[in-house]
């Protein structure tokens, strides 16, 4: 079971929009190969997505999901910790501004 949130009791955040490359860039509990789908599976409820297909490589997970009629990929890769979502089309850069206002903004960790 993961069991590490904020404060403020979410599990995740967004790090950064980048919508040049059609990328929002998060922040969320730790994972590993084995409790990635866990941690997927929390983000998708968080922004009331829905899961279509899987695909698993060596070092990266990469799961094709349904956001309100928009199809998104959502990749992690377990060996940096790295979360991520991407759009498919260009047309969907709107689908990850709403996502990225949906989530805080990641904490500074410095201040």
């Amino acid at each position: 079971m993961i069991a590490l949130q904020s404060a403020s009791g979410e599990f995740f955040f967004t790090r950064a929009l980048d919508l040049v490359h059609s990328r929002l860039l998060l922040s969320g509990p730790e994972f590993d190969f084995d409790t990635f789908p866990e941690i997927a599976e929390l983000l998708l409820t968080r922004i009331d997505a829905c899961l279509i297909e899987r695909e698993l490589n060596a070092d990266l997970h990469l799961w094709l999901i349904d956001f309100e009629g928009s199809r998104l990929m959502l990749k992690g890769e377990h060996y940096s910790g790295a979360l991520w979502l991407e759009a498919l089309s260009p047309a969907d850069s709107d689908t990850l501004s709403f996502i990225a206002s949906l989530l805080p903004q990641q904490p500074d960790l410095m201040g």
